[in-house]
C-alpha cells in the first residue's frame, strides 16, 4: 500500500455472482445485485478504494468454470506478497456426500448435475479452489461465500436432483483458511440457508456486508479491518434471521484492512479512559445450567447497569456484541469475569481463557481476572492462581445483592494495578 493517494492500490478482487444457471435451479435476482453492488462499492474511491482495473466481475453467463479458473490464475499472477486479495462468491455451493466423487463443489453457471461424474467435470472442486487460493502469493486474502440462498423466508432453494447436498461444511472453510494470512467469511453454517428477505434488493448477508463497508464498521485509522467486519455482520444477520449464523475461519497474524472508511475519515470508537471497548468479558461454561443463568440473569443485569459486555461465539441475544475469538475479547475488555462452577472447572476452553487473561495482566502489571462464584465449588479444586484472588460470591442468595453491587463497582472502577 502506498502512503499517498488511494491506500488500497495494492488490493485486488474477484467478484462472482451466478443466478441464471443453465442446468441448475436458478437463484434469486438478488444474487446479481449482490455481485454488482460489491464490485461498485470496492471501486468507489470513498469506500473500497480499489483501482477499477484491479477488480474482476464475473456475472451469470460470464462465470463459466473456465472463466473462474482463469480469473483465479490472474489473481495469482498479479498479486504480490504485500497485496490484499478479496474473492467474493455468490452462487450455488454444495457437496457430494459419498462415492468416488465425494467432496465440496462451487457450481459455475455451466455446471451439470446429470451424474456424479458430470458434476465433478463441470463444477469447481474444493481441492481445485484450495490449490488456486494457495497459488496467490498475497499474505492477506479474504474469501467471502454467500453460497446457499433462499428465495424468501421459509422458502429455501436447493439445487435440483439428489446427487448434491446444498451447503458447504465448516471443515471445507477450515481447509481453505489454512495457511498464513487466509480468512474465510461465510454467510451461514452448513446446516442453514442464506436468506433473501421479501422484496429485498440484496441477500441478507450481503446487505450487512455492504453496510459495514460503507461505514457501519467503526474505525480508528480510516480502514475497515477484517475482524471488525465480521463483528459487525454476524449479530445483525442473526438478529434479522435467527436461523442464519455467518461463519468466520482465519489463520491471521494481523487484523488486515478490507477497504477504506468513508474516504479515510476516522470514526470515534467508544473506549473508556484506559482504552477498553468493554467493561467485562464473560468466561463461562457454555452449557446449561451455567449458560441459562448467564444469558437470563447476569447479562441483562449488567446491561441494565450500563456496563459494556462482550462474549465469544454464538450469542443467544444478537444485540450483545460478539468477538471473533477469546483472545481478542479478553484484550479489548477491562476485566475478565471467571464464572466459577463445577462445569467451568471441567471446561478446557474456559481454562484457556482464564490463563490468557492472567498472562495479559502479568505483562501489563494489572489484575485482569475477576473470579465470580455462580455455584458452590470445592476450593481445593481451584487452580492456585485463582485461589490467590479475591472472589465474589453470587451463589449465596443472602449475599447476592451486596455482591452484585461490589461487581458493578469493580467493573466501573479503574483496572487494579500490581
Amino acid at each position: 500500500m502506498k502512503g499517498s493517494g488511494v491506500v488500497m492500490d495494492d488490493a485486488y478482487a474477484l467478484i462472482i455472482g451466478i443466478a441464471d444457471y443453465l442446468h441448475v435451479t436458478r437463484l434469486p435476482s438478488a444474487v446479481r445485485h449482490d455481485a454488482r453492488d460489491v464490485r461498485d462499492l470496492l471501486v468507489n474511491p470513498r469506500y473500497g478504494g480499489y483501482p477499477p482495473g484491479h477488480v474482476t466481475l464475473l456475472l451469470d453467463g460470464e462465470a463459466t468454470r473456465q472463466a473462474i479458473i482463469d480469473a483465479l490464475s490472474g489473481l495469482a499472477a498479479r498479486a504480490r506478497p504485500t497485496s490484499f486479495v478479496l474473492v467474493y462468491i455468490s452462487s450455488h455451493g454444495g457437496r457430494v456426500v459419498s462415492g468416488a466423487f465425494a467432496g465440496e463443489y462451487i457450481l459455475p453457471v455451466d455446471a451439470v448435475l446429470a451424474s456424479d461424474e458430470d458434476l465433478a467435470r463441470t463444477a469447481i472442486s474444493g481441492d481445485e479452489l484450495t490449490t488456486a487460493l494457495k497459488a496467490i502469493p498475497a499474505r492477506k486474502v479474504l474469501v467471502i461465500f454467500d453460497c446457499c440462498h433462499a428465495g424468501g423466508i421459509g422458502q429455501p432453494k436447493a439445487v435440483s436432483g439428489s446427487l448434491i447436498k446444498a451447503g458447504l461444511p465448516d471443515g471445507y472453510y477450515e481447509r481453505l483458511a489454512a495457511g498464513r494470512g487466509r480468512a474465510i467469511l461465510s454467510s451461514s453454517r452448513d446446516t442453514e440457508f442464506s436468506y433473501v428477505l421479501p422484496a429485498a434488493a440484496n441477500s441478507l448477508f450481503t446487505q450487512h456486508l455492504l453496510a459495514g463497508l460503507k461505514g457501519g464498521v467503526a474505525s480508528e485509522d480510516g480502514l475497515i479491518r477484517v475482524f471488525d467486519l465480521f463483528e459487525y455482520i454476524q449479530p445483525r444477520v442473526t438478529n434479522d434471521q435467527p436461523g442464519q449464523h455467518p461463519v468466520f475461519k482465519a489463520h491471521l497474524e494481523e487484523n488486515f484492512p478490507v477497504g477504506l472508511y468513508l474516504g479515510q475519515h476516522k470514526d470515534v470508537v467508544t473506549r473508556d479512559e484506559e482504552g477498553f471497548r468493554y467493561d467485562a468479558y464473560l468466561s463461562y461454561a457454555d452449557r446449561a445450567p451455567d449458560s441459562t443463568w448467564v444469558w437470563e440473569t447476569l447479562i441483562p443485569w449488567l446491561e441494565r447497569e450500563g456496563l459494556r459486555v462482550v462474549v465469544s461465539g454464538a450469542s443467544r441475544d444478537p444485540g450483545v456484541p460478539l468477538v471473533v475469538n477469546s483472545e481478542r475479547g479478553i484484550q479489548q475488555a477491562k476485566r475478565t469475569l471467571i464464572l466459577l462452577s463445577q462445569a467451568y472447572l471441567e471446561d478446557n476452553m474456559a481454562e484457556f481463557e482464564n490463563v490468557t487473561a492472567q498472562f495479559m495482566g502479568i505483562e501489563e502489571g494489572s489484575y485482569r481476572l475477576l473470579p465470580v462464584k455462580i455455584e458452590h465449588v470445592d476450593e481445593a479444586r481451584l487452580p492456585v492462581r485463582l485461589r490467590m484472588l479475591a472472589t465474589l460470591d453470587l451463589a449465596d442468595p443472602q449475599r447476592a445483592d451486596r455482591e452484585f453491587d461490589r461487581l458493578a463497582k469493580a467493573l466501573r472502577g479503574p483496572l487494579p494495578r500490581r
